[in-house]
Parts: C-alpha cells; structure tokens; sequence
C-alpha cells in the first residue's frame, strides 16, 4: 500500500542576504588581503544563489556595511556553544510554521498525526523542536517520534523512507516529517577553499509534509491530486569517504566539499540509478520531471550530464538554488512543492547526495 503526501509546507526566515552582501561578508571573515576580494566574488557568482535567508540577520534593509544586519559574525569566530544557543532560539518557530502550513494543506488537525519524524543536521538540543511542535501544535502526547540526525543534504529523503515504513506497516498512520536547518549558523572562519564555497551556498530553511495510506485521501485543500511515494534507494559511492564529511568542531560545524564531488556523480550515478529504476517498471526516459537536489550548479550539470536531462528538467532544482540557496535537507521539499504547484508530469523522482559520498532517491507518482 504506497504511502500518499496530503500537504507540504515551506518557510525560510524573515530576512535574506544578497549575494554581493555575501561576497562582502566572505572578504571579512575570510580574512583575506584586498586582492582577494575578485576571487571571492568569484566564488559567489559561480555559487548559482542570488539571495539567501538568515536567521541572523537582524535588518531587512540592505547596507552598506553587511555587518550592522548580521552581527554575529564580528572579528571573532563563534564558538560551537554559540550557535548552538542560536539554533535553539531559532528553529522552533520555523518549524511550527511549516508543520501548521503542512497541515493546512492536507486538511488535516493536528490530532491526527500519529508519528512525528523530524530532520536536522545543524544543531542539536533535547528536547528538542519536535516537542515544541508537540506541545505548540497541538498533537496527542502518545505521538511516536523518530530524529533523522546529522544525514546532511538527503536527510529529508531518509525521513520519507522513515514515515513509508510507518505508514505501510500501519494503515491507521499519519505522519508528520519536519525538517528545519540553519546552515547560516556554521559559516566558517579562515582561508580555505572547500569552505568558502560551502559559504557562499547555504541557507536556512524549513519544510514539512503530512503522509498517510491512501484511504485517509480526500485531496490536498490546493485541489492538486496527491503524491504516492512508491519507492526509495540508496547507494554509497565507493572509495569517496573523503570527498563530503559534516563534523563538529570548536567553531560550528564544518563541509568538507571537494571539487571531486560533481565528477564522481557523474561516473557512479547512471548504471545505479537505471538498475533502481529499472526494479520498479521504470527508465530514464520514463520519469516525467526531476526534483534534484541543489548542492550546487557543478553538481546538477553533472546530473544532468549523466542523466541526458535537457536544462528545462533541471530548472526547478535550479531556481530553488537561485532564490533560497541549498538549505540542506528540506531543499528537497521546496523542489517537491513546486512541481507539485506546476502539475508537473509524474512519475518523479527525487535525488539527493550527501556524507559517504551517499546517494538517496525517491520515485513518486
């Protein structure tokens, strides 16, 4: 019995950085002499993300000195604790946003979720936003809650396979899946290349979705005809171990994000993602529209390089990427709300990378 998505909901924080605000805030606490500033520029421009949101930010007016909207980067780098306790003031009401639209969406009251699945990879705290959206939503205390945690940029996808197997075991399921990241919180200090580019592409956002069997469909209140997930995939990279990591350090959480990363896709992805795709009576040319996850322009050339996808296949991933940057998990989310907003030709598949170098998919239709 495939599980079917009733709502989806998405939010991001109030205010957002330009990118020439970004490049701005790169010279600085990047430490880098002035003739550097070009190559940073540089860095942004090739990033593919026009602006992106904070929750840092504390203006919504641009100025000229980046630094009198987002003062917490100053001439110290933060320490872990700190962002940290930034993470913990901020991802409740993100989160409570999006679980509220996500709902309203599939018409549903808060009563009825049966499990809580919730996603994040940057910040940790217990208790943690998940019962914040027990106690602020309402939902019933017996809720059943899992924390998909520290997965990196597919962990909304091992989220949905978490709620599948919910739902397929239980046919009284409804769940809610919640991710909220705030990438903005670890950007890095320092001349390092791999983390300047990591700098220039992260944000922060929220998504959410409400699933169930399909006898609880009664159509998602927008009126578009519900998603079922019919299948998931994974598949670890071999020998790439070091190409992608997310670790803890003293100051944040820090990328490891080698240029080799786009290169090593486009060699591995195909002969997996035709014999995936080919188990569930389905082949490259038969996925109706692709929502790729955004780690960057080279990762979704490289995608659709060896996927023979035409730019239109790949212009939803794309500008998602432009108007909010990668915002790690529920970027996948805002991909999977916009081509369901454009009635999108199914099937769809989902595709994410992440730490390992790990390849996680989803078919929908």
């Amino acid at each position: 019995m495939p599980m079917t998505i009733l709502g989806i909901g998405t939010a991001v924080p109030r205010h957002l950085i330009s990118q020439g605000e970004s490049a701005a805030m790169a010279e600085r606490i990047s430490g880098s002499p002035p003739e550097r500033a070009a190559l940073l520029a540089r860095i942004q421009r090739r990033s593919g993300v026009s602006v992106r949101h904070s929750v840092l930010l504390e203006s919504a007016q641009h100025e000229a000195d980046i630094h009198g909207r987002m003062p917490f980067y100053g001439e110290r780098s933060p320490s872990t604790g700190e962002r940290i306790r930034r993470f913990e003031a901020n991802a409740e009401p993100l989160a409570l946003e999006v679980a509220r639209r996500a709902l309203a969406d599939a018409g549903l009251a808060p009563e009825r979720i049966t499990h809580l699945v919730t996603v994040c990879c940057t910040g940790f705290q217990a208790p943690g936003f998940d019962l914040a959206l027990i106690e602020q939503l309402p939902l019933n205390p017996d809720v059943e809650r899992t924390h998909v945690g520290f997965m990196g940029c597919h962990g909304a996808l091992n989220g949905l396979r978490v709620a599948r197997a919910f739902v397929e075991a239980d046919p009284g399921a409804c769940v809610l899946l919640c991710a909220v990241e705030l990438c903005s919180l670890h950007m890095h200090y320092g001349w390092d290349p791999e983390k300047l580019v990591a700098n220039a592409l992260f944000a922060d956002g929220a998504g959410a979705l409400v699933a169930a069997a399909p006898a609880e469909v009664a159509g998602p209140a927008s009126g578009t005809p519900p998603l079922q997930v019919l299948g998931s995939g994974s598949t670890l990279i071999p020998g790439s171990s070091d190409l992608m990591s997310w670790t803890i350090a003293d100051h944040g959480f820090e990328m490891t994000l080698s240029a080799k990363v786009p290169e090593t896709i486009a060699a591995h992805l195909r002969p997996w993602l035709e014999r995936w795709l080919s188990c569930r009576g389905e082949s490259l040319a038969s996925i109706g529209s692709w929502a790729l996850h955004p780690g960057g322009p080279r990762i979704l050339a490289a995608v659709a390089a060896t996927a023979e996808l035409d730019p239109s296949q790949i212009e939803p991933s794309a500008a998602v990427l432009r108007q909010f940057g990668n915002m790690s998990s529920p970027t996948i989310l805002f991909i999977l709300e916009r081509l369901r907003s454009a009635a999108a030709p199914r099937p769809w598949v989902a595709l994410a990378f992440g730490p390992g170098l790990t390849v996680e998919a989803s078919l929908l239709g």
